[in-house]
């Protein structure tokens, strides 16, 4: 059974760099990180096909944010530069995308059946 496990959150100031983990237990196939701020709904960030290490970006992190692999880790990271307040949420790691289709966040949470517990990112001013 997958089990996904996230770490790597904090508070860093506007404008720095945080990189987040994701423990994946040795699945293979589509992994993405989503987040979720207070009153909003969970929205997908980025996606990588991990047999192939396709990635998509979610236009809003495109540029900023860079999700890779480590294999021999089976841990996926999420790579945030030029952090923006907006970006302070929950982030969560998930797995086995469901149905056919590209390893991409389009469709939602809905479309992922394993999931990791979370880790706050905070940006502050």
């Amino acid at each position: 059974q997958v089990q996904l496990v996230e770490s790597g959150g904090g508070s860093v100031q506007a404008g720095g760099s945080m990189r987040l983990s994701c423990t994946t237990s040795g699945y293979r196939g589509c992994v993405a990180w989503f987040r979720q701020a207070p009153g909003k709904e969970r929205e997908g960030v980025a996606s990588i096909y991990t047999p192939s290490s396709t990635t998509w970006y979610v236009a809003s992190v495109r540029g900023r944010f860079t999700i890779s692999q480590d294999k021999d880790k089976n841990t996926v990271y999420l790579e945030m530069s030029s952090l923006e307040l907006e970006d302070t949420a929950m982030y969560y790691c998930a797995a086995e995308r469901r149905g056919p289709g590209p390893c991409t966040v389009v469709g939602g949470s809905r479309m992922f059946n394993r999931w990791g517990q979370g880790t706050q990112v905070t940006v502050f001013s």
